[in-house]
C-alpha cells in the first residue's frame, strides 16, 4: 500500500504537509534556524508518530484483554546524536494508563507487544535508537 504525503514550502523554513488522508500539518523551525516557531519541528513529528502508533496498539490490545481503560497518555523523551545525521539514539516512552482495576502486567504486555512487534514506527526507529518504556497505572477505584 502506498502512502502519499505532499509537502509545500510556505516561506522561511516553514512547510505544510498534507497527508494522504487530507490532513494538514504545519512544520517550522526555531527562530535561530530562520523559522517563526509557527509549527512543530519535523523530528518532533517523528516522535509524535511513534507515540501515536504505540498508543493506538496499546488501546486496541487492552480492549481485547478486556481491561477497563478510561485514559492513556504517553510522554516521550529522546536523545539525538551529536553529529549529522542527528538520528535518535535513545527514546524512552512513559505510558500512563487510567481505569478501575487495571492489571499492570497486562498493560506492560500490551506496551511490549506494540513496541516489539506491531508498531511500524518503533520497528523503524529501533534501527538507530535504544527504545525503552515504563508504565504507570492510575486506579480510579
Amino acid at each position: 500500500m502506498a502512502t502519499l504525503t505532499r509537502i509545500e514550502w510556505t516561506g522561511g523554513v516553514a512547510f505544510r504537509a498534507t497527508t494522504g488522508t487530507g490532513h494538514d500539518i504545519i512544520m517550522d523551525g526555531a527562530p535561530e534556524a530562520g523559522g517563526q516557531n509557527a509549527g512543530a519541528r519535523p523530528m518532533e513529528l517523528v516522535l509524535s508518530g511513534l507515540a501515536g502508533c504505540t498508543s493506538f496498539d496499546v488501546v486496541s490490545i487492552l480492549n481485547k484483554m478486556r481491561q477497563p481503560v478510561s485514559g492513556i497518555s504517553a510522554e516521550i523523551n529522546a536523545e539525538r546524536a551529536e553529529t549529522v545525521p542527528k538520528v535518535f539514539t535513545d527514546i524512552h516512552m512513559a505510558f500512563t494508563v487510567t481505569g478501575e482495576g487495571i492489571d499492570k502486567g497486562k498493560v506492560e504486555r500490551a506496551v511490549s507487544l506494540s513496541a516489539e512487534k506491531y508498531c511500524s514506527a518503533a520497528q523503524m526507529l529501533n534501527k538507530t535508537a535504544n527504545i525503552t518504556h515504563s508504565v504507570t497505572i492510575i486506579d480510579e477505584g
